[in-house]
């Protein structure tokens, strides 16, 4: 049975994210003085049933606030809330199912070999998916069904769009009342994809889970979220019901968006022809006259990729001199 406006217990929202800022943190686990909050003043929150579609141009922030949703990074724990309780600190979230994140592929270290490696051990889909215990049989067959997964795949033998959808099928066994997607359907064929978009929405509907999905793909979106989040630079521009976003364009979900990134990153480039002609240099996050590529350690790397360490200059991962 669906759930419709009059049952939701708004009062209790599943998201609640309150003015959230957000640096990544340095070699000694705090910001570099002078840094720029990736993500500042952000404020949303979600109740049951509810699907937002979460979107911006690359490096607007929107992985790093889904892994912050996800209790992957830390902050206060009044700034981020999902069912109530902190994402980080309270870790039965996530073990218990109620909370579930799927990004990014299947991915590990391999000595000598090399970090971020796809998984692609020789064992079988089906070896995988029926070894997840207090599972309900009927939903694993439903998922099977939904993703077309081959049983008999074997894990070191499938391509990758076969290899994403055993990974979909491993994050959806368990039934979630918050689940964070990003990217997670790049692979998938049209069919597959949506499948998967249709079985997600009845889930909201029927369950009252609540989605937030990051994407670029808005081929079949058009009438699957019920919500909009535009971020850019890390800070809120936009959060409206779908039906308003389309009350304000009568442009292809697609369009609008285009739309709105056009502008944003026309903007931008005023902002940099403006700061160049002033003298100044094009990008403002530096420390003490040092542009800095990234604030920690880099994967694979032993050297920090922080400014200001002069015993770090023949780093891979030194940072760039204005």
């Amino acid at each position: 049975m669906g759930i419709n406006d009059n049952e939701r217990n708004d009062s209790n929202p599943m998201v609640v994210i309150n003015k959230l800022k957000f640096t990544y943190p340095g070699i000694d686990g705090h910001p570099p003085p002078g840094s720029v909050p990736l993500i500042e003043d952000f404020s949303l929150t979600l109740n049951p049933g509810d699907r937002c579609l979460l979107v911006g141009s690359n490096g607007a922030g929107k992985t790093t606030i889904l892994k912050i949703l996800g209790g992957k990074h830390m902050v206060e724990p009044d700034m981020v809330r999902v069912l109530g309780r902190s994402a980080f600190h309270d870790t039965s979230l996530t073990s218990s199912g109620d909370l579930a994140y799927l990004g990014g592929e299947w991915r590990r270290e391999v000595a000598f070999a090399g970090f971020d490696v796809a998984i692609q051990m020789d064992i079988s889909a089906e070896k995988m998916l029926f070894g997840v215990s207090g599972v309900d049989p009927q939903r694993r067959a439903e998922l099977i069904k939904v993703l077309d997964i081959d049983l008999s795949w074997r894990m070191h033998k499938v391509s990758d769009g076969q290899r994403r959808r055993v990974q979909i099928c491993m994050g959806l066994l368990k039934e979630f009342k918050v689940l964070l997607l990003d990217e997670i359907t790049v692979d998938l064929d049209v069919l597959a994809r949506a499948d998967l978009l249709t079985f997600l929405k009845k889930e909201c509907e029927e369950r009252g889970a609540t989605i937030i999905y990051a994407t670029h793909i808005f081929d079949g979106l058009e009438n699957w979220p019920s919500h909009i989040v535009y971020v850019a630079q890390g800070k809120l521009q936009l959060a409206l019901p779908m039906e308003e976003v389309k009350k304000m364009s009568n442009l292809s979900l697609m369009r609008t968006v285009e739309k709105w990134l056009r502008k944003e990153r026309d903007e931008e480039r005023k902002r940099r022809k403006e700061r160049k002609a002033n003298g100044l240099p094009e990008f403002d996050r530096r420390i003490d006259g040092t542009r800095v590529v990234n604030n920690g350690w880099a994967a694979g790397r032993l050297n920090s990729t922080v400014a200001g360490q002069e015993n770090f200059v023949y780093s891979s991962n030194r940072v760039m001199r204005q």
